[in-house]
């Protein structure tokens, strides 16, 4: 805990429209032998105003920094004085000098005297900044020993691809693959679309290749016919139980990547549109198949066809599938409701995502692969024809070049069309008819051949791919919101699952291409490595990288509530036999979701803690009386997106209410209610909880932060009302960081109501 702390005014940051003076003089009267320098610079950011700084520590007169000027956001790691030194930020600038608003709409001015509630608002976050490191200890990192080896799951096109990387990153590797050889599906495939200049042409894919590159790198350990049983432990430290022909075996392993690639949809979504009733409907995989074989003939005479159409079009006959979904979806949710207590364990079960959306996610694929496979009809059967009937020709970035190469091939025809129904037109021959068209608005299209798009389906919707031993079941959760993809919303990181450590790449992850599959294997080796270093260290890999504070748990008085296990949104807490929660710190990510959901604050970081905040909260100064000095707002705003988009809002001249202080949190998730207690208690007239999206379209950093805590909402409303404080002085709004211009109003609406409200009952007690 900090003991001497030096506090620093940046005058430039004050604008003229603050005297670091006075405000020194309030530090010095406040906080005394705890605050032994007190100083101002000209400009803090510089070479100058860091020696004057480093000065102080060196001589041992202080321990901790607390800065007074520009957002923490800004100049964050100028402001660095090695790993013993705690450093806080009060945010002087943007969130008090710019944000100012006088209540007759008055902005401060250097040239005037300083407004009393812009002094007092500066000086209550002052005050705020020194409690918040006094109330902090220096983070002393978990000592881990740590494997450096990666575990990479499938031996297809991304997995061979993500070996390589890693091993040429210096890792060792071990690649497992269920299969007798290596190669996946790429090694099914006869070309694949262009992956170099001029992108006009299909090409070799090169499979062959990446094995044998694969097989002759030393740092890489090949295991096939072999599968993964269990992945227990956390990054750095995972246990992989693999399975292979010889038996058994356990791994140690230090991060996963999962390549395990994608399977063919359920053919009987293609059934409106003649697959299994017409001998002559067959998939794009199947007409791959018969092009790797070296001929493309009928499957109903073994002929070859004089024709081939390429069905892109789906009209409206995958709407009784989306019907029968949502029906089958509400009942779920109905039967949801009415478990009875003790059921809860059924969520933890794998359920399969097996959906008729597939089909239009894949649709770049089909597209591209439409193209690429009228190109094998004029290679094998030159004198044959090729028709591409569409609803959307998706050609993203230079595959647009393909296309219109195609469009260029007097043997192939592309047209805009949507599908109306399929016959057989006699001799096994189809007739399809299209509405809509480039042609006409109405035409029966007779073709030999009918091939259908084959729809990527993850192999994460079909089984647990990883098959964790972790308290929140085997898979990955939420599996659901994409379509059983291990995908995230994540824009950041898009690689991330909600399983630290275990990096997705391929069409596990999403449709692609063989060359965006090689991009996405690099990017998933790259955060196994980053993951490896990080942890090797005692730090969080994401979002908070470099963070060395992990939670801390006082078992004494932890009542086995299991709230901490169960919304930890990574699964970082496991249990033992007597139910008490057992970390997994490389699992965490450090959002606090657990410290916020405790209801005995037995959690708490090194320099994140219940204490600090609470004692910020203590530090608002709250008039007495609303006509003597104003109602008083706390804003606890999450630091990921809420905080910075305040910064943007105040960097683009917007103001707000002078009444409101502002309080960064890790996340939403993290807000346990005792604060708001606090702050009501004391005589707040309300608190704000400004938070990430969450939902379906969540953007949230820790995925589940800001949902937890609406969650919650009702239990702080049961706190407020056996306070006898009306619900409505505590709020949540979601706010994406774009939204910044919207901020200034939410804020000064919130204001405005909860004043018609009248003062807090307990202002002035």
């Amino acid at each position: 805990m900090a003991e001497k702390i030096g506090v620093y005014f940046d005058e430039s940051a004050l604008e003229g429209c603050l005297d670091a003076a006075q405000l020194s003089e309030e530090v010095k009267k406040k906080w005394g032998d705890l605050c032994p320098v007190v100083k101002s610079h000209a400009r803090l950011a510089s070479q100058d105003g860091k020696a004057m700084i480093q000065a102080d520590i060196d001589a041992g007169t202080i321990d901790s920094v607390c800065i007074c000027g520009t957002s923490p956001r800004l100049d964050w790691d100028f402001f660095q004085f090695g790993a013993q030194v705690l450093v806080g930020r009060v945010n002087l600038r943007e969130q008090c000098v710019w944000a100012y608003q006088g209540p007759n709409g008055e902005h401060p001015s250097k040239d005037e005297v300083t407004p009393e509630l812009l002094f007092k608002m500066a000086k209550d976050y002052v005050n705020m900044g020194v409690v918040q490191i006094q109330k902090a200890n220096v983070p002393v990192p978990e000592d881990i020993e740590v494997s450096k080896k990666v575990l990479v799951l499938g031996g297809g096109w991304t997995g061979l691809n993500a070996a390589v990387d890693v091993a040429k990153a210096g890792y060792p590797v071990t690649l497992v693959e269920k299969e007798a050889v290596l190669g996946g599906y790429a090694a099914k495939m006869y070309k694949t679309i262009p992956l170099s200049f001029p992108y006009t042409t299909s090409g070799s894919v090169g499979i062959q290749d990446k094995i044998e590159l694969v097989k002759s790198n030393e740092m890489i350990t090949v295991l096939t016919k072999s599968s993964l049983e269990s992945l227990s432990g956390m990054p750095g430290k995972f246990t992989a139980t693999i399975k292979t022909p010889e038996g058994t075996q356990e791994l140690e392993v230090g991060a996963v990547i999962g390549a395990t690639g994608w399977k063919a949809q359920d053919t009987k979504y293609l059934a409106p549109f003649g697959y299994g009733k017409f001998k002559n409907v067959i998939t794009s995989q199947q007409f791959e198949e018969m092009a790797k074989a070296g001929q493309i003939v009928r499957p109903s005479d073994g002929k070859a066809p004089g024709s081939v159409l390429f069905l892109l079009s789906f009209g409206e006959k995958l709407e009784a599938f989306a019907v029968a979904e949502a029906k089958a979806k509400e009942a779920a949710a109905q039967s949801e409701d009415k478990k009875v207590e003790g059921e809860e364990d059924d969520k933890r079960k794998f359920e399969p995502v097996k959906t008729y959306k597939h089909l239009p996610f894949s649709s770049e694929i089909a597209t591209l692969t439409a193209l690429k496979q009228a190109g094998y009809v004029r290679e094998f059967l030159p004198n044959s024809l090729a028709y591409i009937m569409y609803e959307h020709m998706m050609v993203p970035g230079i595959n647009e070049l393909y296309y219109k190469a195609a469009q260029n091939d007097p043997g192939i025809l592309l047209s805009k069309g949507r599908f109306e129904s399929i016959r057989d037109d006699g001799d096994d021959d189809m007739a399809v008819r299209f509405a809509d068209t480039l042609l006409g608005p109405e035409i029966d299209l007779k073709s030999d051949l009918v091939v259908v798009p084959t729809a990527m389906v993850p192999t994460s919707a079909l089984e647990p791919i990883m098959k964790f031993k972790y308290r929140q079941g085997q898979s990955f959760p939420d599996l659901e919101l994409f379509a059983g993809f291990a995908d995230s919303n994540y824009i950041c990181f898009p690689y991330e699952t909600r399983r630290t450590g275990v990096y997705m790449a391929g069409t596990v992850r999403q449709p692609m291409t063989l060359s965006t599959a090689a991009t996405d294997a690099s990017g998933a080796a790259l955060k196994a490595v980053q993951c490896l270093e990080s942890v090797n260290r005692g730090m969080a890999v994401h979002p908070r990288s470099g963070d060395f504070s992990f939670p801390k748990f006082n078992f004494v008085r932890c009542t086995q509530c299991k709230r901490c296990t169960e919304e930890c949104p990574f699964g970082a807490l496991d249990e033992d036999e007597k139910g008490n929660p057992m970390p997994n710190i490389g699992r965490c990510r450090r959002c606090g979701t657990c410290m916020g959901a405790c209801p005995e604050r037995v959690i708490s970081f090194d320099d994140y803690n219940i204490d600090q905040i609470g004692s910020m909260v203590k530090q608002i100064e709250v008039p007495d009386e609303i006509d003597k000095g104003g109602p008083r707002f706390l804003i606890l705003a999450c630091e990921n997106d809420a905080y910075p988009a305040l910064d943007m809002a105040a960097l683009r001249g917007r103001r707000w209410s002078p009444y409101v202080r502002i309080i960064p949190v890790r996340c939403l998730g993290s807000v346990n209610a005792i604060w708001i207690a606090d702050a009501m208690s004391k005589g707040n007239d309300g608190c704000l909880l400004l938070g990430c999206k969450y939902g379906d379209d969540y953007q949230c950093h820790f995925v589940k932060g800001s949902e937890l805590c609406n969650r919650r909402m009702d239990n702080i409303g049961e706190t407020l009302g056996k306070l006898g404080i009306e619900t409505e002085r505590v709020q949540q709004m979601q706010i994406a960081i774009d939204e910044y211009d919207q901020l200034p109003e939410m804020i000064d609406e919130f204001v405005d109501r909860i004043t018609k409200l009248g003062p807090n009952p307990f202002k002035g007690y």
